[in-house]
């Protein structure tokens, strides 16, 4: 996600910032940072026009609770970025929710921001919660935790 993000912010004129966590790539066009505080990240989508993260239900109600237009692509297990498909459960629930903007094909990132940007979803803030509730829930009693 980190090049094709970057391969974004060199065309547009909005500002890019990016986490690239433990990525190797190193953004040419946008301003990047590995890891900062939860303060930072607040203020970060608090200022943005448009969130783009994974697919971690706390990312997504971080983005959620500022109103801000939310693209999101899942981790998934085949490239080994997790151990399990759940964000891609969470992203196909809020997408045909109209909560989110969902990538499953990084080469479809650039239409999803922008789709995203001509929308709000802070309607959708009630149903994202109980739905990560009953999931967590549900999740919790198929493996005895």
């Amino acid at each position: 996600m980190a090049k094709e993000m970057d391969r974004i912010a060199g065309r547009t004129k909005e500002k890019v910032v990016m986490q690239t966590g433990l990525t190797k790539y190193k953004p040419k066009h946008a301003e990047y940072f590995r890891y900062t505080t939860g303060e930072r990240i607040q203020e970060l989508n608090k200022n943005a026009r448009v969130v783009v993260t994974h697919a971690g239900a706390g990312c997504i109600i971080t983005a959620l609770k500022y109103g801000r237009p939310l693209v999101v692509v899942p981790r998934l297990k085949k490239f080994k970025e997790h151990i399990d498909d759940h964000q891609m459960i969470i992203a196909e629930f809020l997408e045909r929710k109209g909560i989110v903007q969902a990538v499953y094909d990084i080469k479809d990132l650039e239409k999803k921001i922008g789709m995203a940007r001509k929308c709000r979803y802070r309607s959708g803030r009630g149903r994202m919660v109980a739905f990560l509730k009953d999931y967590l829930k549900n999740l919790e009693a198929e493996t005895g935790g």
